[in-house]
């Protein structure tokens, strides 16, 4: 045993730290909120409050995630319910990869972002947290972006609402 200031053996007694009350990240905890069927699928109808969609194509569309690893966090879905990049035509091939540059052009023009992760989990064994269907992170990345509150807490401040950061991308995706 220590008696150390950050040493709590119960609940309740004081242990040192800091706290950052993150309530909202509970509903992804229990699943809470989540729609009926594929959520990559119903995002493109909900209505303008509700939805993340920034810009939609022919055949895919950018959304924000709604738990996003920084801020301004798109993902590039096809419509078509497909879970395997091999699997898309040619023609939604060629939409997600346009999507994909000019999602990193708007990210670029509005918050200058030092560079980005762009990738795809394949299957729930690769991370895929919707692995039925696919979709195309593009995850802006600043330096110092993981300091010690993800590191050592295990947080993500995230410094602007969803809904403000949709809005600024709307403005600058070109029509």
């Amino acid at each position: 045993m220590t008696d150390d200031a950050a040493y709590s053996p119960t609940v309740g007694e004081p242990d040192g730290l800091e706290r950052l009350w993150m309530p909202h990240r509970l509903a992804y905890v229990t699943g809470e909120n989540r729609p009926e069927g594929c959520p990559f699928c119903v995002a493109p109808g909900l209505v303008e409050p509700d939805s993340l969609v920034v810009a939609r194509g022919d055949l895919v569309y950018a959304i924000l995630n709604l738990y996003p690893y920084n801020p301004g966090h798109l993902m590039i879905c096809p419509y078509r319910h497909v879970a395997d990049y091999a699997d898309l035509t040619e023609e939604e091939t060629a939409e997600l990869a346009a999507f994909t540059r000019t999602g990193m052009r708007v990210l670029r023009s509005v918050s200058s972002p030092h560079g980005f992760n762009i990738g795809m989990n394949q299957g729930s064994i690769a991370g895929a947290g919707i692995a039925a269907h696919l979709h195309q992170h593009i995850v802006p990345r600043w330096g110092g972006d993981a300091n010690f509150m993800p590191v050592i807490g295990r947080t993500k401040v995230l410094p602007q609402l969803l809904g403000e950061t949709r809005q600024l991308l709307i403005k600058a995706w070109p029509a």
